[in-house]
């Protein structure tokens, strides 16, 4: 899978887990100063849940959620100004584990996008105990299933993740925004 990228980006993705903690650091760059890109999925699910759907009905159909999400976050990724430093909450390589999960076992449509921009760094972050929302449904099991996975599909596109161990928000935003800038 490894290969070139379309373009370079000065972005850097920050995924992980369900429950890892990320949104949590994506909110302290923000009220840093930081410019950052939330993630698609929770926002998209939100959404649908506003629009009077059930969290089963929106998750009845994993594939059509997570070709919704990829597409979106195409998009997205396509308005950005590659030479700005953005953080964003999941990158384009997280779709290829959620495909697979779906049920996908080559998802050419995020392979084929998450070699479109090039990260300056991806950050994994290590888990925490897994905490149930309006919008999340994983246990730990596939918490850690899908830790390993997106490990995986992050290092088959061409990456090398800095793993975040656990520790707190403010400490985990440092550690992120010092391997940054050494990785600049």
């Amino acid at each position: 899978m490894s290969g070139e990228f379309q373009h370079d980006t000065n972005w850097c993705a920050i995924t992980g887990a369900p429950s890892s903690g990320k949104t949590s650091v994506i909110e302290a760059l923000k009220k840093r100063g930081f410019a950052v890109e939330n993630e698609v999925a929770r926002e998209l699910i939100e959404e649908a849940l506003q629009d009077g759907r059930s969290l089963a009905q929106i998750r009845n159909h994993p594939s059509r959620l997570q070709h919704d999400i990829l597409s979106v976050s195409v998009a997205r990724e396509e308005e950005l100004d590659p030479g700005a430093l953005v953080f964003l909450d999941r990158g384009l390589p997280d779709s290829i584990t959620y495909l697979r999960l779906a049920g996908h076992a080559h998802p050419a449509d995020a392979l084929a996008a998450a070699r479109l921009f090039r990260y300056r760094a991806v950050f994994i972050f290590d888990r925490l105990p897994v905490v149930k929302d309006d919008v999340r449904t994983e246990d730990a099991a596939l918490a850690e299933k899908i830790d390993k996975m997106l490990e995986e599909d992050y290092r088959a596109v061409g990456y090398d993740p800095v793993r975040v161990p656990v520790m707190p928000i403010a400490a985990r935003t440092d550690f992120v925004l010092e391997k940054c800038r050494a990785l600049a």
